[in-house]
């Protein structure tokens, strides 16, 4: 077995024949995407619903932090065809401790500040995550921060595109 050549042009033309899609079905598939990217992100114990209209794609539900709303956000706005994303999903808030520890706790120390929220970023023609991390942090080398910040949407630090969303985590 082996490359077998073919000539692309022959055989039976019905495949290149232009298909209208309804709206409503182009919103089917843009949603059944995003909840597939979704679980991809492997967030333990999220629990979002995706709808879409036109351009907007509304996540519903509850993530556990700010970090994987962020996400989620980005997962679907990176969706070809999403301009907005309507995020309405709630942050978990940390399981409250023991009562004889919160009572504890409470002389002690003041309560968490919740976790500041990212920055998105949109990346724009000649741009490079050191670049990005230059602009944001002062420091080019930080762009593992980016990147680490932006898996698994990133597979690769050398591959983003222009229009593409990042999220820039505080420092």
């Amino acid at each position: 077995m082996g490359l077998f050549d073919f000539f692309s042009d022959a055989g039976d033309d019905d495949i290149t024949k232009t298909v209208e899609v309804s709206p409503e079905r182009l919103d089917e598939l843009r949603q059944k995407s995003i909840t597939e990217k979704l679980a991809q992100l492997d967030i333990e114990g999220e629990q979002v619903a995706v709808s879409v209209k036109g351009d907007i794609a509304t996540l519903t539900g509850t993530a556990p932090s700010q970090e994987a709303m962020e996400k989620m956000v980005l997962c679907a706005g990176n969706q070809h065809g999403i301009g907005q994303v309507d995020c309405r999903v709630e942050v978990d808030a940390p399981p409250a401790p023991e009562p004889q520890v919160a009572e504890a706790a409470a002389s002690e120390a003041p309560a968490p500040e919740p976790a500041p929220a990212s920055t998105f970023y949109t990346v724009q023609s000649g741009d490079t995550l050191g670049k990005i991390a230059k602009a944001h942090y002062g420091d080019a080398g930080k762009y593992t921060v980016i990147f680490e910040a932006n898996q698994p949407m990133l597979t690769d630090p050398d591959k983003i595109y222009p229009g593409q969303s990042l999220r820039i985590p505080p420092l």
